[in-house]
């Protein structure tokens, strides 16, 4: 059951636990593998009738083949193929780097790189000064004042990437700007659009974030053109100047790789497993064969019985492994069958409006199992379509009758809601009692409080935070 909630990411990393944890299980090597796939077990049915344990129950024709110990999670065509991993300087070194280039001393590069290492992976300052004064004399013995780290901070802070060091969004943002030509045309006395941004930014921040454009029209004493141009320049600034570089590592961890591919074949659907990176396993063969010498020996010590107890466990616990993968497999199969089976119109042309209303009783009903076990089963697993890579629980919704009677998904009025404010004015847009009563228009009749929580599903904001110049 734990693995079933494992996804294909995960369970590789499982496999690899297993297999340093219980030597008894191993991983099979195809090149190297030699061994016969049916072995004769005649001279393993010598069992000795005072043991405490029939040796046939570990060595038997049924145990023994090695076709009998392998999960076969491997299609016999498919390949293993290295991907090459590029590596670069991480953040923190990139900063320090520059950091030297920039230090009078030896005393004043150490103060850079307590600050540095307070820098998170976004590129933000995450301590106060005053505690990294503290640091300083507690761990290097360096005592100082607080304008004396500011002003390494400062120094920090013209590094690249613009923005980094700074203490909260409104910071980054205004370094970001400062690089730029601030100030006021003599020849004019027009302001560029970078101090016009600028001053946006240091004085009323708060007004911008929350798009109450009004007010700064009115205290900045601008046109609004020059507000319109302005927005666009501080869009274009990097709210996480450190993000860019961000180690390999976290860029793996964010990749995302389907438990399951679909594809339309004519009048079916191929549904494939992805176990591509899960080894083929195997009960170990000298573990197999220590039980085999026992069960030949005629003397028996109480090392050799201690030792033969051990290897017994090793066996069943890998046995066990081997077997909950297959059981693993077989589930998740029987799944996305069974979803593809209730919903074949969407995986056909992947037109979120031919998505059924789908619970998982009906996938559970389906399949004979649970609805618990159907629930793991779709728990942070993708399925991959030639349409693109979707979260297999996004599928699952309730029903929710238009005027006309007909069942309709709660995916279907997000769409409805997209497009519907995709197409508004972004001087006057929708709030949600509009929404509410355009969606009325189209047939489908919700609460507003509904509405408003299907827009939050989809990440647009309130109306008030959607509005453009």
């Amino acid at each position: 059951m734990k693995l079933l909630q494992v996804p294909t990411l995960e369970l590789e990393q499982r496999i690899k636990q297993e297999l340093e944890e219980n030597p008894a299980l191993e991983e099979v090597n195809k090149e190297s593998d030699s061994e016969s796939q049916e072995e004769s077990s005649e001279n393993t049915e010598n069992s000795n009738d005072s043991d405490d344990f029939d040796i046939r129950d570990y060595l038997d024709e049924d145990d023994v083949a090695d076709y009998k110990l392998r999960s076969n999670n491997h299609p016999a065509a498919d390949s293993h193929r290295d991907i090459p991993i590029s590596e670069s300087l991480g953040f923190i070194d990139h900063l320090l780097s520059q950091l030297r280039l920039l230090s009078n001393s030896e005393t004043e590069f150490t103060i850079g790189e307590i600050i540095i290492g307070n820098i998170d992976e976004s590129g933000y300052l995450q301590r106060e000064l005053s505690a990294i004064v503290d640091d300083l004399a507690f761990s290097q013995n360096i005592f100082t004042d607080l304008p004396t780290v500011e002003t390494v901070l400062k120094k920090i802070q013209t590094l690249d990437p613009a923005g980094v060091g700074a203490r909260n969004l409104q910071e980054c943002l205004l370094l970001q700007l400062q690089r730029k030509n601030v100030g006021t045309d003599v020849g004019t006395g027009v302001k560029p659009v970078s101090t016009v941004a600028y001053q946006i930014l240091e004085r009323m921040f708060d007004a911008f974030t929350n798009k109450r454009y009004d007010q700064i029209l009115q205290r900045l004493n601008i046109s609004e053109e020059q507000l319109s141009s302005a927005i666009q320049e501080i869009t274009k600034l990097n709210p996480k100047p450190g993000s860019a570089y961000s180690d390999s590592v976290k860029i793996g961890s964010q990749t995302i790789v389907p438990d399951f591919i679909v594809t339309p074949e004519n009048d079916h659907f191929e549904i494939i497993l992805n176990v591509r990176n899960a080894p083929e396993l195997r009960v170990s063969r000298d573990y197999a064969d220590l039980l085999q010498t026992y069960s030949e020996s005629k003397q028996k010590t109480k090392v050799q019985k201690e030792a033969v107890t051990f290897v017994r466990q090793k066996i069943d616990s890998a046995k066990s492994f081997i077997e909950a993968i297959k059981l693993r497999q077989h589930t998740l199969l029987g799944t996305m069958e069974a979803i593809v089976n209730l919903q074949p119109d969407y995986f056909k042309d992947g037109d979120i409006t031919m998505l059924k209303p789908m619970k998982m009783q009906d996938v559970a009903d389906l399949v004979g199992l649970d609805v618990s076990t159907i629930s793991r089963v779709v728990n942070s697993k993708y399925v991959q379509t030639p349409f693109g890579i979707f979260l297999l629980r996004d599928l699952f919704s309730n029903a929710i009758s238009n005027e006309e009677g007909e069942d309709v998904t709660s995916a279907e009025i997000k769409v409805q809601i997209a497009e519907i404010i995709a197409n508004e004015d972004k001087r006057k847009p929708l709030n949600d009692d509009a929404l509410t009563a355009i969606l009325a228009e189209k047939g489908y009749t919700l609460a507003r409080r509904t509405v408003a929580k299907y827009r939050e599903g989809l990440g647009i904001g309130v109306a008030r935070l959607r509005k453009s110049i």
